[in-house]
């Protein structure tokens, strides 16, 4: 499975963008599609939103983009989107989408990521 990302690019703050991803390659269930970012210095991934398809299209945030971004995703198209609004200047960071994929076990998939940086 591979996941194929776009929509970065620069933005003022309270801005808007939308990011989008899709997968491709042999898929059986596409389980929960999402989105988590890395800001510099720290190289962890933040969780940002989720949206499960097995749930019926559940949808699950980070309280910091609570409110601000939307996440919708088309199971049909196995794609997400991630719309940011509001964006504010601790929003810039590398977005990755993530998808969490079935056959018989679950398999995680990772993005190459897009950067979204936001002016000061």
């Amino acid at each position: 499975v591979q996941l194929a990302e776009s929509g970065g690019g620069l933005v003022q703050p309270g801005g808007s963008l939308t990011l989008s991803c899709t997968a491709s390659g042999r898929i059986f269930t596409m389980l929960n599609m999402g989105w988590y970012r890395r800001q510099a210095p720290t190289d962890a991934r933040e969780f940002v939103a989720r949206v499960s398809f097995e749930s019926g299209g559940s949808t699950d945030y980070a309280d910091s983009v609570k409110g601000r971004f939307t996440i919708s995703g088309d199971s049909a198209k196995n794609t997400v989107y991630l719309q940011m609004s509001s964006l504010k200047p601790e929003d810039p960071a590398l977005y990755y989408c993530h998808a969490e994929h079935q056959i018989i076990t679950m398999t995680e998939f990772w993005g190459q990521g897009t950067q979204v940086p936001v002016s000061s």
